[in-house]
Parts: structure tokens; sequence; C-alpha cells
């Protein structure tokens, strides 16, 4: 399970950090600038639908891809939009562009693309027109018939929707074929895409309305546990994140179809995929739903191994990276190293220990990815303005300077490991602070909405990143 170019670069961007936040013209000149530095993966979050709060992480659906993403400016081109429809609102455009479709009677690959993904599409367009119908309440706030699916109910709604359930398939099916585009694109330029999942799915979402046996809810279909992390130094109460919990004695018994499903749409989609949370699938902190922090929790097993083991018996060449960061205990060490699965190494948490720490270039061995950051990291800058006295000696020891250029020093630093492939966050790239920062972990708000522009990609920067890539031998071909 090696990447298709060894020792290789790459950078993480999320689709809406592009300037026109899409899957249009910006994203390929993205892909361009990626082949024209040697570099040969793009890193995004997850590309499913968000809730309000725009969170790529907390999710409508493990399988569908964001609308939001879609261009329509390549519906203009295809002849199912006109220039002036694409001023208004997003919704109203995608929903000329499909009765423009139906006129032109070529439903084929439509129909083709509804029986492919029938296994999730089905029930993701009845949960979001039935929830379009609610005002967007959570399912389980729905009148009984429509929460626990009766059938007569959802017959008569089938056929009462049939138009809207339709167009919703039509917005995946345009989704996907803009993204297989783009995807195609990147391969020909040997650019690999490079995705990212959440372990745990949302609680209001098609997935735990359509299938509540396989997560631990109880006779009401309410959580009886949720996901979290327990105290750290970080938190002293923990992060409670909400999420309900895989009933993986039903999931065992299916085969884990469940996940292997999910993960035949992801490796459709990208290829590499990183797993959020690794350490959840050797044993995964429950926290029982009416407790309000994660003090309450208790470690359970998980069944890792036999998961993995399906995953890859349906998925041979799937290319999966373990998010393996934080208290990592021998038992998720060894699963991770049962499967060669890529472990992530992240730089800024390098200095102001000892020797032994594990983030230290020397300490980082091949098969791995190391980051300068992540999303949820601050950028470079903005960390190393900040970084206590002690952190700063280090580094400045470790450089052999006590004034050094950053981010640049830290992007070679990364460049210059033994790591198989090295990832650098784009506000790395064009120097920014900390006011542009993707994430802030435990905070809800002022978060996913960061965007470059191309005037900030100067030719000096662009020249700066392609020669730390050469100079590490990260050059591919």
């Amino acid at each position: 399970m090696t990447l298709a170019f060894p020792r290789s670069a790459g950078v993480l961007c999320h689709i809406s950090s592009l300037p026109n936040s899409d899957l249009g013209q910006d994203a390929y000149q993205f892909v361009d600038f990626l082949a024209e530095t040697g570099a040969t993966v793009w890193q995004t979050l997850p590309i499913n639908m968000p809730h309000a709060d725009n969170s790529p992480y907390q999710c409508i659906s493990a399988h569908a891809g964001n609308p939001a993403f879609i261009s329509l400016a390549q519906l203009v081109d295809q002849g199912l939009l006109e220039q002036d429809q694409v001023q208004g609102a997003r919704d109203i455009a995608l929903r000329q562009a499909y009765t423009q479709f139906l006129a032109t009677k070529k439903t084929q690959a439509f129909d083709a693309f509804c029986a492919e993904h029938q296994v999730w599409l089905e029930d993701f367009a009845l949960f979001c027109v039935i929830r379009q119908q609610m005002h967007y309440q959570g399912w389980c706030d729905w009148p009984e018939a429509y929460k626990n699916k009766d059938a007569n109910t959802i017959a008569a709604f089938k056929v009462q929707h049939a138009w809207e359930l339709a167009f919703t398939k039509f917005v995946q099916f345009i989704f996907f074929a803009q993204w297989q585009a783009l995807k195609t694109y990147a391969n020909s330029k040997h650019v690999q895409l490079f995705g990212d999942i959440p372990i745990f799915v949302a609680y209001d979402s098609a997935d735990v309305w359509a299938q509540p046996e396989l997560f631990k809810l109880d006779v009401n279909k309410q959580m009886t546990v949720v996901a979290g992390v327990p105290p750290d130094y970080f938190s002293a109460t923990g992060q409670r994140w909400g999420n309900p919990h895989y009933n993986w004695g039903v999931m065992a018994a299916q085969g884990y179809v469940w996940w292997v499903e999910r993960m035949r749409t992801q490796s459709s989609l990208f290829d590499l995929v990183r797993i959020d949370h690794f350490r959840g699938l050797e044993s995964a902190w429950e926290i029982p739903s009416e407790l309000p922090t994660a003090q309450g929790g208790a470690w359970v097993l998980a069944p890792g191994d036999a998961l993995l083991a399906a995953i890859y018996a349906q998925l041979p060449n799937i290319h999966l990276v373990a998010e393996d960061l934080g208290v990592i205990t021998p038992e998720v060490d060894a699963l991770r190293l049962k499967y060669a699965l890529p472990g992530m190494k992240i730089l800024q948490f390098a200095f102001g220990g000892d020797q032994g720490n594990p983030y230290l270039p020397e300490n980082i061995e091949e098969n791995s990815v190391v980051y300068t950051g992540t999303h949820d990291n601050d950028t470079t800058l903005g960390w190393y303005t900040s970084a206590e006295t002690h952190v700063k000696a280090h580094l400045h020891q470790y450089l052999q300077n006590d004034q050094p250029d950053m981010p640049q020093a830290l992007i070679a630093l990364v460049m210059s490991t033994q790591s198989y492939l090295a990832i650098i966050p784009m506000q790395d790239i064009l120097g920014l602070d900390t006011h542009c920062r993707m994430n802030t972990p435990g905070t809800v708000v002022n978060n996913w909405s960061w965007q470059f522009n191309w005037k900030q990609l100067t030719k000096a920067k662009k020249s700066q990143f392609a020669q730390a890539i050469k100079q590490s031998g990260r050059v591919c071909g």
C-alpha cells in the first residue's frame, strides 16, 4: 500500500478554501499549480454535506457530496443553464438545470448513477426531502410515521414528492460527475486526490435515520451513549462530540457492509483516504448521553481488525491513512501496523520536549504522512509567533538559527524528513498568520470559512514551494 509516486509532496486545501469554493475553474487551476511545483497530492477535508455550522466533520450523509461545491459555470457550459440563471440562489439554479436536463431526454447516465449508488442514494433523497417538509427539524422530532419509516407513509410520500426526490438525486449525479472529471484531470497531471472521513457520523443524518439498528440507540431511537474523548492536558472535562456510537455487534453480523459501502464511495472519489480519529477503531470513548461533559465516559473496545479485514477483502486497492494523533496506545499502534497504514506526524508538536518526542524530524518513520500543521492547528506563522519561549528556544537550537524564516524553515524541515509523503497547508505556502487558520477545536464560530485568492500565490511563493520540493527529492516522475 504505497503511493503511486513514492517520496512525494502535497498541499492541504479544502474545496471551500478555493477562491470560488467550487469544482470549477479554480479547482483545475489549483491542480495546475500543484503539477507546476512538483506536488503530486491534493488533500481536502471531507466533501460531504455539512449542517448549518458548515463543519465538514458533522454531515448529513456519509456518502453524499456537498452541493455548494457544484460549479454552476460548468452547467452553463453544458447548456443546462443560461448565464443569467447563475446569479440568483443556487438551489433555484440547480432546479432550472434539472428541468433543462429532463428536456434533453438524455437521462441514461443519470439512471445508471442512481442504480450504481442505490445502496445509499434512495434513503438520502428521502431524508433530505422529508427534512425539507419538516422545516429542517432533526429526524428524531419528526412525526412517528416518518421517524420510524412507516411503509405506507413512505410509499405515499414517494408518489407525492417524486419530482423533488429525483431532483435531489440529480444534484448528487452532477456533484459526482464534476468530481470525477476533476479527479481524471488531476490524475492526468500526476496529482492524486487525498480525502478525509470522520470516524463517526452525525446523529441527524440520513445514515442513522435509515439504519438506526446500526447505532447504539434506545427504543425511542435516542442515543444511549455519545462519542468524544476523555479529559486530557488540553481540556479538564474532555470533549463531548455528541455523535452516536456504532452497534458493532449488528455491523459484524452484516459483514460490516455499511462501512464497506462507505469506503467504496470514498475510494471512487479519492486516491487516498484518511480516517479521522483512527484510534476509535480499536476502542472509543463512550459517554452516557445524559452527561453534559466527557468526564464520565469509558473506553469500549471496537472491532478494528475485523472491520479493516472486511474493507480490504472488498476493496484490496484502497489506500488508507490513519489519523493517530494524541495519546495512542500500543493496541492502536499494533492495529495500524498490522495493515501497514501510514500514521501522521505534526512538526508543530515536535519542539519544547525531549529527544524522544515522536514528532521530531529524526524520529519520523518512512511510513507516515508529515505536516507542518493540519486544519485543526494554527498556521505555522501563527504558531511560531505565539509559541512559548522554551518551544522557540528548542526550535532555534534545532535549526541553529535564532531568526528563522517562518514558515519556510518548518516547511523545509517537513520536506527533509524520511516520511514518504509531506503535506503543507495552503496557508503556510502563502505565509499567512493566525487570522487565516481553518478551525479552532472546541469552538463553534469563525471556523471553516478561510479562502485564499490567486494574488496571494505570487511567483516568488510558488517558486519557493517548488524549490523546497525539489531540494528534498520529492519531485516525482
